[in-house]
């Protein structure tokens, strides 16, 4: 299931690496909870509807922010939070919210190509003596090889995590795409080499429907692989 929030106008300049505002309103609205610490079973889109003025983003029309999740109870208790309390930061507030059903994909086994809400990060620890514990982190790119495979690896592993079947599915990049990019996106102060590039995934129907709520790639708790 997901939720469609529509925000209204901000009143203050909203910054680029805001991506931890927009988690920490979420897991205010969750109230006391495990999900940020643990394998995210949900997702959330950027901000949409910016427009670029003096260094900032800014909202005249207001925003519409996108919140998926595996599980209804994970929703139900975000509205509930909302309503308590809708606001976010930059004097931006929830003023309607909606709840989007599944889309209907196809029976038996087929290949769907979907949008980015955010972009896709792709991160996996290497070995590197030089490092302190011995690993380093990399990021990987839409144009490398290996790029596809791991995020098969990741979906599949949430898709045995949830319980559910990961055989025969497989995720790879819409590599041709014209606008596909990859930019550095802060999340606090860590950089992160993100991908803005469409993906296409393999599978079941149920597969599908669990790729478009859950994301793609790394950190779809904290704004990373949501899609449309």
């Amino acid at each position: 299931m997901r939720l469609l929030l529509k925000l209204c106008p901000n009143r203050t300049p909203v910054e680029f690496n805001h991506l931890h505002i927009l988690a920490g309103a979420l897991h205010k609205w969750l109230g006391p909870n495990d999900e940020h610490d643990g394998l995210s079973l949900y997702s959330f889109s950027w901000l949409k509807g910016s427009v670029v003025r003096d260094g900032a983003l800014h909202f005249p029309n207001g925003a519409q922010w996108y919140i998926s999740a595996l599980d209804d109870d994970f929703l139900v208790r975000s509205i509930g939070g909302i309503f308590r309390d809708p606001g976010i930061r930059w004097e931006m507030q929830v003023a309607n919210v909606e709840v989007m059903p599944l889309p209907v994909f196809p029976n038996g086994t087929s290949e769907q190509r979907f949008e980015v809400l955010s972009p896709v990060l792709i991160k996996r620890k290497i070995p590197n003596s030089d490092k302190p514990d011995g690993f380093e982190e990399k990021h990987y790119l839409y144009t490398d090889p290996e790029s596809d495979a791991l995020l098969t690896e990741t979906l599949q592993h949430k898709l045995r995590a949830a319980g559910l079947p990961a055989e025969g599915v497989s995720v790879r990049f819409d590599r041709s795409y014209p606008k596909a990019k990859t930019q550095k996106v802060m999340y606090r102060n860590i950089g992160n080499m993100a991908n803005y590039c469409p993906v296409f995934v393999c599978g079941t129907a149920e597969q599908l429907a669990f790729g478009w709520t859950v994301g793609v790639g790394s950190s779809t708790g904290v704004g990373f692989g949501s899609l449309m």
